[in-house]
């Protein structure tokens, strides 16, 4: 929200928003004109995810969004140390954040 306000933009957010929702999984999907991101949430040993919050962005708005998480990440990891990547087998590829589909 601080760089929001640097931005001269407030936000406002319910109380039910602010909960959050948690994700640890996000199936991409896109056309010529848009960016669709499934969040879900999948627990071990179950076949089924269930999509807590799906958005959808323009082309640009998603390259503004990459641009943005990797800006973070290099501050937080300069403030906390490298994040760690584990690869997942590839059978196990489907868990793994940034799965990408491809095509919409």
């Amino acid at each position: 929200m601080a760089e929001a306000k640097q931005l001269g933009l407030e936000l406002s957010i319910d109380e039910q928003t602010g909960q959050g929702r948690y994700s640890n999984l996000v199936v991409v999907t896109h056309s010529a004109s848009e960016f669709v991101l499934d969040f879900a949430s999948m627990l071990p040993a179950l076949p089924k995810a269930k999509v807590q919050s799906r958005i959808i962005m323009t082309p640009e708005h998603a390259k503004r969004l990459m641009m943005t998480l990797q800006d973070n990440i290099t501050r937080y990891e300069s403030a906390m140390g490298k994040i760690e990547v584990h690869m997942q087998p590839a059978s196990d590829d489907v868990v793994a954040m940034g799965f990408n589909v491809g095509e919409a």
